[in-house]
């Protein structure tokens, strides 16, 4: 019954409604215990379904542990960026935070929760345990998990001679390779190099070690390091290697996990070589390599983005890394059946995070082998190998963006789905196999979605989303044609893309780079713009138009990225902590600029609609921020505003002040009517 339930709610629509209900941090400390329980016993009994699957204790721990898995995303890189002094959400995703979640819904008792869903969850939580709950709860998992950091932090070192772990591993290596004969030498002293190990049995009992799953998983990467070691030296054939990972695989299902751990931190340390997919040793995608390649090459230049050539080396055959080849051929080797599917959902996510993160075209040649092996599932593998490029060249996401840009403001109608602008544009309705040749254009908005995720570097985007503003406000002044003679209803039309633009430009730094980016932005990137001399030869032909804009847009993006990171009440949350001090040092640059203690260097209509407009948002949707802002701060931006005849935004900045402003606000009222 148990490992029914695990089964049923292992697909990944089944996590993310546990996930939608608040109900993970729960689930992993259910899991948890049934994973140390069983993991600790010993495969003695076994029991047959009708179906003719067999259930052991490595079958529950195998379904049990693969299901907790997914919840903390393990197969996953880490954030490689950390803006500030804000830890990346990423590195959140541990097993000590998922019971740190689940125990900070007993720490206040029901009657105390004003917010019915936390009442909800609280029930939840008491309702398995009463009791908080910790990784030192569950010593084994807290061993393995110790193991994998160590395996992606540095290479594999530890295993001695004579000990449980070096037993386990010679049992291992020679059920995996129980079939290859080397005359006199055991199949462990093939794969290990070693002379210590016991030679080969010939029962199958020893074949099938009866062991407990943990004690299994402590010594599986060993054994992939032995296995793929003796491969790399001629030891063991291509073939054979991944037959006996497959029978690892199948023995104890979990031992997928640890293989996926030990292989994606080899790639990414660079010290294997690379080999040929000729399709003799390893499988070929020669079949389809070029046809994928088209197909990528079709989807993005639908945005208008370019994408490094894969025929580099015509005559050459294509080739990855051997790890990250040991680890596509071993996932080949899996059917596309519902028992395999729950592993496959594990390893799918990392072989795909791996090979993107390895040199072009690594992607596209694992995206050619799986389209091989399934071809139904074409038009994702082929889609997620277009965004690799994204992931190599910063230029690339720039040129992304830009198209995002120009869709949404139906600017440029050469590489955008629709001229007519909107967010059916941006997002526009999903993909398919419905255009002619291959799959269909993919909207820029939706393929920016599936990659900022994965960016390296966001810091480089506050200077490039700030430019391209610029650029979208220039081409919305001159490509835009004018509705009045005037050119009044001309402006008004514009200010209201501008709008878009800036909305647009706010949700992705808010997206891409969250606390810290925003953070940036205010401190760094918007006054070192100000103070920077900017020149357009479109100025020109259109009077203050243009900068007042460039104004206008600068003042909704700053603010919109700040409702969107803060808030725009008084909450307690920990990003609204931070919003007096960034707030406070960006107001301090304002007021010492309209002092004249700082120098601007854009022009001085730019300047005028920025402060301007800035400040009547934060009077009009954000007067909670002016309350925590010092008097003193208030009073200086009041008199820079007064030089500017901008007596009614300054006094109605007054006004929000609260009582510490209405001695300023009342001498600014006697001033005016004298």
């Amino acid at each position: 019954m148990l490992n029914v339930l695990l089964v049923g709610i292992a697909p990944v629509d089944c996590v993310q409604i546990f996930s939608l209900h608040g109900l993970v941090p729960e689930l992993a400390g259910s899991l948890m215990t049934i994973c140390q329980v069983f993991g600790s016993c010993v495969p003695n009994i076994s029991w047959t379904l009708t179906t003719g699957e067999e259930i052991s204790a490595h079958a529950v721990f195998s379904n049990a542990f693969a299901l907790l898995l997914k919840l903390w995303r393990f197969n996953h890189p880490p954030v490689e960026y950390g803006v500030g002094d804000v830890p990346p959400v990423g590195s959140q995703l541990t097993p000590e935070y998922l019971l740190l979640v689940r125990n900070s819904h007993l720490i206040s008792s029901e009657n105390s929760l004003k917010d019915p869903n936390r009442r909800r969850l609280a029930r939840v939580a008491c309702s398995s345990s009463s009791k908080p709950i910790f990784v030192d709860s569950f010593p084994k998992l807290k061993v393995w998990y110790r193991q994998h950091l160590a395996c992606i932090a540095s290479p594999l070192t530890g295993l001695v001679n004579g000990t449980p772990v070096h037993h386990t591993v010679d049992a291992l290596l020679n059920m995996m390779f129980r079939k290859i004969n080397r005359g006199n030498q055991s199949v462990a002293n093939v794969a290990s190099g070693s002379s210590n190990s016991s030679r080969l049995g010939s029962e199958e009992g020893y074949l099938r070690p009866k062991l407990p799953a943990w004690d299994i998983l402590e010594a599986v990467p060993f054994v992939a390091d032995a296995a793929l070691t003796a491969c790399a030296h001629g030891r063991l054939s291509p073939r054979e290697l991944c037959t006996g990972l497959k029978d690892l695989a199948d023995y104890l299902p979990a031992t997928l996990a640890t293989i996926v751990s030990y292989f994606s931190a080899e790639v990414t340390r660079g010290v294997w070589k690379s080999v040929f997919m000729n399709g003799t040793d390893w499988p070929s995608p020669a079949a389809n390599l070029s046809s994928v390649e088209e197909q990528i090459k079709k989807i993005l230049a639908a945005t208008g983005v370019d994408v490094p050539s894969l025929a580099a080396g015509v005559s050459s055959p294509a080739a990855l890394p051997l790890p990250l080849a040991a680890f596509v051929s071993l996932t080949i080797t899996y059917k596309l059946d519902k028992a395999s599917q729950r592993f496959l959902d594990l390893a799918g996510p990392a072989l795909e995070t791996l090979a993107a993160g390895c040199p072009w075209p690594c992607m596209p040649i694992v995206a050619s082998l799986w389209t091989q092996k399934a071809k139904r599932w074409s038009d994702f593998l082929v889609f997620s190998a277009s965004r690799t490029v994204f992931l190599h060249s910063n230029d690339a996401v720039v040129q992304l963006l830009r198209s995002c840009f120009s869709a949404t403001l139906g600017l440029n109608t050469s590489c955008c789905i629709s001229s007519n602008g909107g967010i059916g544009a941006l997002l526009g309705h999903g993909f398919g196999s419905h255009f002619n040749g291959g799959i269909s254009p993919v909207a820029p908005g939706i393929l920016y979605l599936r990659v900022y995720r994965s960016i390296r570097d966001v810091m480089f985007l506050r200077e490039e989303i700030v430019s391209l503003l610029m650029q979208t406000v220039e081409d919305i002044v001159c490509l835009k044609p004018k509705k009045s003679k005037y050119g009044h209803a001309s402006f008004a039309a514009a200010l209201t893309e501008v709008k878009v633009a800036a909305s647009l430009g706010a949700s992705v730094v808010f997206l891409t780079g969250g606390l810290g980016l925003v953070q940036s932005l205010f401190k760094e990137t918007l006054p070192s713009w100000f103070m920077s001399i900017h020149r357009s030869e479109k100025e020109g032909n259109r009077g203050g138009i243009l900068p007042m804009l460039r104004g206008y847009a600068l003042a909704y993006l700053a603010a919109l990225c700040g409702a969107f990171i803060w808030g725009i009440d008084s909450s307690l949350s920990a990003a609204s902590k931070r919003r007096p001090k960034i707030l406070g040092c960006h107001m301090e640059f304002l007021a010492s600029a309209l002092d004249g203690k700082i120098s601007v260097g854009c022009d001085p209509a730019t300047w005028h609609a920025y402060v301007s407009g800035f400040l009547s948002l934060m009077v009009r949707c954000t007067p909670t921020w002016i309350l925590e802002l010092n008097v003193e701060l208030l009073t200086r931006l009041c008199k820079g505003l007064r030089q500017w005849n901008e007596n009614e935004l300054a006094l109605a900045l007054l006004g929000v002040g609260g009582h510490g402003t209405m001695g300023s606000a009342a001498e600014m009222i006697i001033e005016t009517e004298f």
